[in-house]
Protein backbone atom coordinates (compact mmCIF):
# COMPACT_ATOMS: atom_id res chain seq x y z
CA UNK A 1 0.00 0.00 0.00
CA UNK A 2 1.31 3.49 -0.88
CA UNK A 3 1.91 5.92 1.97
CA UNK A 4 0.72 9.58 2.86
CA UNK A 5 3.94 12.21 2.23
CA UNK A 6 3.86 15.11 4.82
CA UNK A 7 4.61 18.96 4.29
CA UNK A 8 5.19 21.21 7.04
CA UNK A 9 6.54 24.24 8.50
CA UNK A 10 9.56 23.93 10.77
CA UNK A 11 9.16 27.00 12.50
CA UNK A 12 6.76 29.49 13.93
CA UNK A 13 4.90 29.56 10.02
CA UNK A 14 5.33 31.84 7.00
CA UNK A 15 7.89 29.05 5.81
CA UNK A 16 6.38 29.08 2.29
CA UNK A 17 4.59 25.85 2.43
CA UNK A 18 1.91 26.89 -0.30
CA UNK A 19 4.95 27.49 -3.24
CA UNK A 20 6.48 23.69 -2.44
CA UNK A 21 3.31 21.96 -2.49
CA UNK A 22 2.25 23.49 -6.07
CA UNK A 23 6.06 22.73 -7.24
CA UNK A 24 6.21 18.94 -5.23
CA UNK A 25 2.24 18.39 -6.53
CA UNK A 26 2.71 16.98 -10.19
CA UNK A 27 4.03 13.63 -8.75
CA UNK A 28 0.71 13.23 -6.41
CA UNK A 29 -2.57 12.48 -7.39
CA UNK A 30 -4.50 13.74 -3.75
CA UNK A 31 -3.75 16.53 -1.64
CA UNK A 32 -4.88 17.26 1.60
CA UNK A 33 -5.01 20.15 3.97
CA UNK A 34 -5.24 18.60 7.74
CA UNK A 35 -5.50 21.04 10.10
CA UNK A 36 -5.73 24.97 10.63
CA UNK A 37 -8.09 27.34 9.76
CA UNK A 38 -8.57 30.53 7.44
CA UNK A 39 -6.10 32.44 9.98
CA UNK A 40 -3.11 30.56 7.60
CA UNK A 41 -2.32 32.09 4.37
CA UNK A 42 -0.33 30.01 1.84
CA UNK A 43 1.68 32.66 -1.34
CA UNK A 44 2.01 31.11 -4.38
CA UNK A 45 3.11 33.19 -7.06
CA UNK A 46 3.71 31.69 -10.93
CA UNK A 47 2.78 33.09 -14.38
CA UNK A 48 3.06 36.74 -12.80
CA UNK A 49 -0.08 36.26 -10.88
CA UNK A 50 -0.01 35.68 -7.19
CA UNK A 51 -3.11 33.37 -5.06
CA UNK A 52 -3.40 33.84 -1.14
CA UNK A 53 -4.75 30.14 -0.11
CA UNK A 54 -6.78 30.09 3.50
CA UNK A 55 -8.68 26.83 3.37
CA UNK A 56 -7.91 25.43 -0.05
CA UNK A 57 -5.16 23.06 -0.80
CA UNK A 58 -2.24 24.17 -2.59
CA UNK A 59 -2.63 21.57 -5.28
CA UNK A 60 -5.57 23.10 -6.52
CA UNK A 61 -3.52 24.79 -9.12
CA UNK A 62 -2.43 21.39 -10.59
CA UNK A 63 -4.89 20.17 -13.45
CA UNK A 64 -6.98 16.94 -12.59
CA UNK A 65 -5.64 16.60 -8.84
CA UNK A 66 -8.03 15.58 -6.21
CA UNK A 67 -7.83 18.24 -3.13
CA UNK A 68 -9.20 17.51 0.03
CA UNK A 69 -10.39 19.91 3.06
CA UNK A 70 -9.71 17.01 5.85
CA UNK A 71 -11.29 16.63 9.58
CA UNK A 72 -8.63 18.68 11.20
CA UNK A 73 -9.51 21.62 9.43
CA UNK A 74 -11.89 24.55 10.98
CA UNK A 75 -14.24 26.17 8.00
CA UNK A 76 -15.21 29.45 7.64
CA UNK A 77 -18.59 29.43 5.02
CA UNK A 78 -17.78 33.12 4.32
CA UNK A 79 -13.95 33.23 4.16
CA UNK A 80 -14.45 29.85 1.96
CA UNK A 81 -16.60 30.61 -0.54
CA UNK A 82 -14.56 34.43 -1.23
CA UNK A 83 -11.46 31.93 -1.85
CA UNK A 84 -13.26 29.65 -3.97
CA UNK A 85 -15.02 32.27 -6.00
CA UNK A 86 -11.88 34.42 -6.12
CA UNK A 87 -10.17 31.09 -7.78
CA UNK A 88 -13.35 30.61 -10.39
CA UNK A 89 -12.78 34.03 -11.73
CA UNK A 90 -9.04 33.04 -12.58
CA UNK A 91 -10.22 30.01 -14.41
CA UNK A 92 -9.89 26.89 -11.76
CA UNK A 93 -12.86 24.54 -11.68
CA UNK A 94 -13.05 23.88 -7.75
CA UNK A 95 -15.71 22.01 -7.75
CA UNK A 96 -14.33 19.16 -9.73
CA UNK A 97 -10.92 19.07 -7.84
CA UNK A 98 -12.36 20.26 -4.10
CA UNK A 99 -14.03 17.47 -1.66
CA UNK A 100 -14.64 18.56 1.62
CA UNK A 101 -14.77 15.93 4.75
CA UNK A 102 -18.20 15.45 6.33
CA UNK A 103 -16.37 15.68 9.56
CA UNK A 104 -14.78 19.38 9.31
CA UNK A 105 -15.56 21.63 11.78
CA UNK A 106 -17.59 24.93 11.13
CA UNK A 107 -16.66 28.85 12.38
CA UNK A 108 -20.20 30.04 12.89
CA UNK A 109 -20.62 33.93 13.20
CA UNK A 110 -20.49 33.87 17.28
CA UNK A 111 -17.25 32.45 16.95
CA UNK A 112 -15.74 35.74 15.48
CA UNK A 113 -17.66 37.43 18.20
CA UNK A 114 -15.88 35.08 21.36
CA UNK A 115 -12.49 35.63 19.33
CA UNK A 116 -12.22 39.34 19.75
CA UNK A 117 -14.20 39.04 23.17
CA UNK A 118 -11.52 36.36 24.89
CA UNK A 119 -8.50 38.48 23.28
CA UNK A 120 -9.85 41.68 24.83
CA UNK A 121 -10.48 39.73 28.06
CA UNK A 122 -6.70 39.17 28.05
CA UNK A 123 -5.86 42.51 28.83
CA UNK A 124 -2.29 42.93 28.18
CA UNK A 125 -1.68 39.61 27.81
CA UNK A 126 -3.09 38.82 24.26
CA UNK A 127 -1.74 35.95 22.53
CA UNK A 128 -2.29 37.58 18.93
CA UNK A 129 -4.84 35.43 17.58
CA UNK A 130 -5.95 36.74 13.97
CA UNK A 131 -9.64 37.23 15.07
CA UNK A 132 -10.99 34.93 12.42
CA UNK A 133 -12.98 32.03 15.35
CA UNK A 134 -10.37 29.65 15.02
CA UNK A 135 -9.48 28.97 18.56
CA UNK A 136 -13.13 29.20 19.88
CA UNK A 137 -14.51 27.01 17.01
CA UNK A 138 -11.84 23.94 17.98
CA UNK A 139 -12.52 24.87 21.42
CA UNK A 140 -15.75 23.87 21.01
CA UNK A 141 -14.76 20.80 18.89
CA UNK A 142 -12.81 19.73 22.37
CA UNK A 143 -16.18 20.55 24.59
CA UNK A 144 -17.85 18.55 22.11
CA UNK A 145 -20.64 21.41 21.16
CA UNK A 146 -19.52 21.78 17.39
CA UNK A 147 -20.81 22.15 14.28
CA UNK A 148 -18.95 20.29 11.65
CA UNK A 149 -19.79 20.50 7.86
CA UNK A 150 -21.92 16.67 7.70
CA UNK A 151 -24.78 18.53 9.71
CA UNK A 152 -25.22 21.27 6.96
CA UNK A 153 -26.90 17.48 5.50
CA UNK A 154 -29.39 17.07 8.27
CA UNK A 155 -32.75 18.57 8.51
CA UNK A 156 -32.38 19.89 12.12
CA UNK A 157 -29.58 21.68 11.23
CA UNK A 158 -31.09 25.15 11.81
CA UNK A 159 -32.38 24.10 15.46
CA UNK A 160 -28.20 22.58 15.75
CA UNK A 161 -27.31 25.95 14.57
CA UNK A 162 -29.46 28.04 16.93
CA UNK A 163 -28.71 25.98 20.26
CA UNK A 164 -24.90 26.55 19.34
CA UNK A 165 -25.58 30.48 18.80
CA UNK A 166 -27.44 30.70 21.97
CA UNK A 167 -24.16 29.14 24.39
CA UNK A 168 -22.26 31.59 22.39
CA UNK A 169 -24.27 34.21 23.07
CA UNK A 170 -24.34 33.78 27.05
CA UNK A 171 -20.80 33.94 27.26
CA UNK A 172 -20.53 36.88 25.19
CA UNK A 173 -23.24 38.57 27.48
CA UNK A 174 -20.73 37.49 30.58
CA UNK A 175 -17.87 39.35 28.96
CA UNK A 176 -20.19 42.44 28.51
CA UNK A 177 -19.35 41.79 24.63
CA UNK A 178 -21.37 43.07 22.10
CA UNK A 179 -23.71 40.16 20.41
CA UNK A 180 -25.34 41.37 17.14
CA UNK A 181 -24.57 39.20 14.80
CA UNK A 182 -27.27 39.68 12.22
CA UNK A 183 -25.79 40.96 9.24
CA UNK A 184 -22.75 38.52 9.59
CA UNK A 185 -25.56 35.66 9.90
CA UNK A 186 -27.35 36.49 6.63
CA UNK A 187 -23.89 36.27 4.83
CA UNK A 188 -22.95 32.87 6.22
CA UNK A 189 -26.16 30.89 5.38
CA UNK A 190 -25.32 32.40 1.95
CA UNK A 191 -22.20 30.81 1.92
CA UNK A 192 -23.78 27.67 3.61
CA UNK A 193 -25.54 27.05 0.46
CA UNK A 194 -22.85 27.58 -1.48
CA UNK A 195 -20.53 25.46 0.43
CA UNK A 196 -23.41 22.42 0.12
CA UNK A 197 -22.46 22.62 -3.72
CA UNK A 198 -19.33 20.81 -3.25
CA UNK A 199 -18.60 17.38 -2.82
CA UNK A 200 -18.77 16.62 0.89
CA UNK A 201 -17.48 13.13 1.46
CA UNK A 202 -16.21 10.72 4.31
CA UNK A 203 -12.89 12.00 3.89
CA UNK A 204 -10.86 9.20 5.92
CA UNK A 205 -12.66 6.47 3.61
CA UNK A 206 -11.58 8.42 0.47
CA UNK A 207 -7.61 9.02 1.48
CA UNK A 208 -7.93 5.32 3.07
CA UNK A 209 -9.29 3.96 -0.53
CA UNK A 210 -7.32 6.19 -2.91
CA UNK A 211 -3.85 4.19 -0.65
CA UNK A 212 -5.22 0.93 -1.05
CA UNK A 213 -5.52 1.83 -4.89
CA UNK A 214 -1.92 2.84 -5.13
CA UNK A 215 -2.67 6.57 -5.77
CA UNK A 216 -0.03 8.80 -4.22
CA UNK A 217 -1.03 11.51 -1.55
CA UNK A 218 0.30 14.65 0.17
CA UNK A 219 -0.57 15.92 3.26
CA UNK A 220 -0.40 19.76 3.81
CA UNK A 221 -0.04 21.24 6.68
CA UNK A 222 -0.92 25.00 8.22
CA UNK A 223 1.07 27.31 10.19
CA UNK A 224 4.65 25.71 11.96
CA UNK A 225 5.74 23.29 14.36
CA UNK A 226 6.68 25.68 16.88
CA UNK A 227 2.83 26.53 16.84
CA UNK A 228 1.66 23.35 17.63
CA UNK A 229 -0.88 23.54 20.83
CA UNK A 230 1.28 20.68 22.87
CA UNK A 231 4.64 21.19 21.28
CA UNK A 232 4.96 25.12 20.31
CA UNK A 233 5.79 28.05 22.77
CA UNK A 234 2.52 27.43 24.46
CA UNK A 235 0.27 29.59 25.08
CA UNK A 236 1.91 31.64 22.29
CA UNK A 237 0.65 29.19 19.42
CA UNK A 238 -2.62 27.94 17.47
CA UNK A 239 -5.33 25.95 18.26
CA UNK A 240 -4.11 22.26 16.44
CA UNK A 241 -1.60 19.92 15.86
CA UNK A 242 0.72 21.30 13.34
CA UNK A 243 2.99 18.65 13.46
CA UNK A 244 3.48 15.53 11.73
CA UNK A 245 1.15 13.74 14.17
CA UNK A 246 -1.52 15.97 13.37
CA UNK A 247 -1.69 13.81 9.56
CA UNK A 248 -2.79 10.97 11.75
CA UNK A 249 -5.81 13.07 13.42
CA UNK A 250 -6.66 15.43 10.97
CA UNK A 251 -7.19 13.12 8.41
CA UNK A 252 -7.68 9.52 9.22
CA UNK A 253 -4.63 8.25 8.73
CA UNK A 254 -3.15 5.30 10.65
CA UNK A 255 0.92 6.34 11.86
CA UNK A 256 2.50 3.27 10.15
CA UNK A 257 0.97 5.19 6.48
CA UNK A 258 3.27 7.81 6.43
CA UNK A 259 5.77 8.25 4.16
CA UNK A 260 8.25 11.23 3.55
CA UNK A 261 8.03 14.35 6.18
CA UNK A 262 9.25 17.20 3.91
CA UNK A 263 10.42 19.91 6.37
CA UNK A 264 10.36 23.62 5.40
CA UNK A 265 12.51 26.20 6.78
CA UNK A 266 13.32 29.70 6.12
CA UNK A 267 16.81 30.46 5.59
CA UNK A 268 16.06 32.62 8.59
CA UNK A 269 13.03 33.00 11.14
CA UNK A 270 10.42 34.90 11.46
CA UNK A 271 7.77 34.83 13.46
CA UNK A 272 3.97 37.11 13.52
CA UNK A 273 2.20 38.16 16.77
CA UNK A 274 3.33 37.73 20.27
CA UNK A 275 5.19 34.92 21.55
CA UNK A 276 9.05 34.22 22.80
CA UNK A 277 11.56 34.38 19.26
CA UNK A 278 15.18 33.84 21.46
CA UNK A 279 17.23 35.21 17.77
CA UNK A 280 14.90 38.23 17.49
CA UNK A 281 16.66 41.44 15.78
CA UNK A 282 15.41 44.40 16.80
CA UNK A 283 17.96 46.39 14.76
CA UNK A 284 18.69 47.77 11.17
CA UNK A 285 19.70 43.75 10.36
CA UNK A 286 16.21 42.74 11.71
CA UNK A 287 14.52 45.92 9.18
CA UNK A 288 16.65 44.67 6.46
CA UNK A 289 15.49 41.25 6.25
CA UNK A 290 11.98 42.39 6.59
CA UNK A 291 12.05 44.68 3.63
CA UNK A 292 14.12 42.28 1.59
CA UNK A 293 12.07 39.50 2.35
CA UNK A 294 8.55 41.20 2.66
CA UNK A 295 7.39 39.68 5.60
CA UNK A 296 4.25 40.84 5.86
CA UNK A 297 1.44 38.34 7.07
CA UNK A 298 -0.22 36.81 3.63
CA UNK A 299 -4.07 37.11 5.42
CA UNK A 300 -3.29 40.15 8.41
CA UNK A 301 -0.80 42.11 6.67
CA UNK A 302 0.81 42.20 10.12
CA UNK A 303 4.65 42.80 10.33
CA UNK A 304 6.57 39.90 10.62
CA UNK A 305 9.76 40.01 13.32
CA UNK A 306 12.80 38.79 11.90
CA UNK A 307 15.86 37.09 13.62
CA UNK A 308 18.82 34.82 12.50
CA UNK A 309 18.45 30.91 11.77
CA UNK A 310 17.80 29.08 15.23
CA UNK A 311 19.28 25.92 14.76
CA UNK A 312 17.92 24.59 18.16
CA UNK A 313 14.40 25.22 17.73
CA UNK A 314 14.72 23.85 14.02
CA UNK A 315 16.81 20.22 15.37
CA UNK A 316 13.59 20.27 17.93
CA UNK A 317 11.18 20.68 15.18
CA UNK A 318 12.96 17.72 13.22
CA UNK A 319 12.55 15.73 16.05
CA UNK A 320 9.67 15.78 16.60
CA UNK A 321 8.16 15.55 13.37
CA UNK A 322 10.51 12.65 12.25
CA UNK A 323 11.73 15.37 9.08
CA UNK A 324 13.34 12.82 6.22
CA UNK A 325 13.99 15.50 3.69
CA UNK A 326 14.79 19.77 4.56
CA UNK A 327 13.65 22.32 2.04
CA UNK A 328 14.90 25.57 2.79
CA UNK A 329 13.05 28.62 1.41
CA UNK A 330 14.37 32.74 0.86
CA UNK A 331 17.49 31.78 1.01
CA UNK A 332 17.92 34.87 -1.41
CA UNK A 333 16.41 37.21 1.13
CA UNK A 334 20.62 37.44 2.55
CA UNK A 335 22.64 37.85 -1.35
CA UNK A 336 23.65 41.23 0.22
CA UNK A 337 24.37 40.11 3.77
CA UNK A 338 28.22 40.52 5.29
CA UNK A 339 27.60 38.44 8.02
CA UNK A 340 25.14 35.68 8.81
CA UNK A 341 24.73 33.95 11.84
CA UNK A 342 23.13 30.76 13.22
CA UNK A 343 22.29 30.29 16.74
CA UNK A 344 23.54 26.69 18.01
CA UNK A 345 22.57 27.16 21.01
CA UNK A 346 21.08 28.44 24.23
CA UNK A 347 22.82 30.11 27.43
CA UNK A 348 19.70 30.54 30.34
CA UNK A 349 21.07 31.55 33.17
CA UNK A 350 24.36 31.07 32.98
CA UNK A 351 23.99 27.29 31.44
CA UNK A 352 24.64 26.71 28.10
CA UNK A 353 22.12 23.59 26.42
CA UNK A 354 20.99 22.53 22.59
CA UNK A 355 17.76 21.35 23.72
CA UNK A 356 14.54 23.46 23.10
CA UNK A 357 12.85 24.35 27.25
CA UNK A 358 9.67 24.10 28.45
CA UNK A 359 9.98 27.97 29.26
CA UNK A 360 11.86 30.43 26.73
CA UNK A 361 10.01 33.48 27.73
CA UNK A 362 12.53 33.93 30.33
CA UNK A 363 16.53 35.24 29.70
CA UNK A 364 17.62 32.94 26.73
CA UNK A 365 20.71 34.83 24.86
CA UNK A 366 21.19 32.45 21.77
CA UNK A 367 24.89 31.48 21.31
CA UNK A 368 26.15 32.12 17.44
CA UNK A 369 27.93 31.15 14.79
CA UNK A 370 29.00 33.27 12.39
CA UNK A 371 28.97 32.58 8.40
CA UNK A 372 30.44 34.99 5.39
CA UNK A 373 27.88 36.43 3.36
CA UNK A 374 27.66 34.66 -0.39
CA UNK A 375 27.10 38.80 -1.78
CA UNK A 376 25.61 37.38 -5.13
CA UNK A 377 22.31 36.98 -6.50
CA UNK A 378 21.28 33.35 -6.05
CA UNK A 379 18.05 33.72 -8.20
CA UNK A 380 19.67 33.22 -11.18
CA UNK A 381 21.33 29.92 -9.88
CA UNK A 382 19.49 27.00 -11.42
CA UNK A 383 21.78 23.87 -9.92
CA UNK A 384 23.60 23.20 -6.64
CA UNK A 385 26.96 23.25 -8.13
CA UNK A 386 26.19 26.91 -9.14
CA UNK A 387 26.25 28.05 -6.05
CA UNK A 388 28.98 30.22 -4.10
CA UNK A 389 30.74 28.19 -1.78
CA UNK A 390 30.12 30.63 1.08
CA UNK A 391 25.76 29.36 0.59
CA UNK A 392 27.03 25.66 -0.29
CA UNK A 393 29.28 25.78 3.68
CA UNK A 394 25.86 27.47 5.13
CA UNK A 395 23.75 24.67 3.92
CA UNK A 396 25.94 21.59 4.67
CA UNK A 397 26.88 23.22 7.78
CA UNK A 398 22.94 22.98 9.05
CA UNK A 399 22.70 19.18 6.86
CA UNK A 400 25.73 17.97 9.30
CA UNK A 401 24.13 19.64 12.50
CA UNK A 402 20.55 18.33 11.98
CA UNK A 403 21.61 14.90 10.22
CA UNK A 404 19.02 15.56 7.50
CA UNK A 405 19.47 16.40 4.04
CA UNK A 406 18.67 19.60 2.62
CA UNK A 407 17.08 18.67 -0.54
CA UNK A 408 15.43 21.73 -2.35
CA UNK A 409 16.30 25.32 -2.08
CA UNK A 410 14.03 28.17 -3.01
CA UNK A 411 15.70 31.07 -5.12
CA UNK A 412 12.57 33.32 -5.45
CA UNK A 413 8.65 33.78 -5.23
CA UNK A 414 7.70 31.62 -8.33
CA UNK A 415 7.80 28.02 -8.76
CA UNK A 416 11.03 28.18 -11.53
CA UNK A 417 12.59 29.23 -9.16
CA UNK A 418 13.71 26.63 -7.17
CA UNK A 419 16.19 23.99 -7.06
CA UNK A 420 16.02 20.39 -6.30
CA UNK A 421 19.35 18.63 -5.53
Amino acid sequence: MKKVDVILGLQWGDEGKGKVVDVLTPAYEVVARFQGGPNAGHTLEFNGEKYILRSIPSGIFQGGKTNIIGNGVVLDPILFRDEAEALAASGHDLRKQLCISKKTHLILPTHRLLDAAYEAAKGSSKIGTTGKGIGPAYTDKVSRTGMRVGDLLRPDFRQIYEAAKARHEITLRGLNYPCDVAELEAKWFDAVEYLKSFRIIDSEYTINHALAEGKSILAEGAQGTLLDVDFGSYPFVTSSNTVCAGVCTGLGVAPNRIGEVYGIFKAYCTRVGSGPFPTELFDETGARLRDIGHEYGAVTGRERRCGWLDLVALKYAIMIDGVTQLIMMKADVMNDFDTIRIATAYEINGHKTDEFPFDIEGEVKPVYKEFPGWKCDLRHVKHYEEFPAEFKQYVEFIERETGVPVKIISVGPDRSETIVR
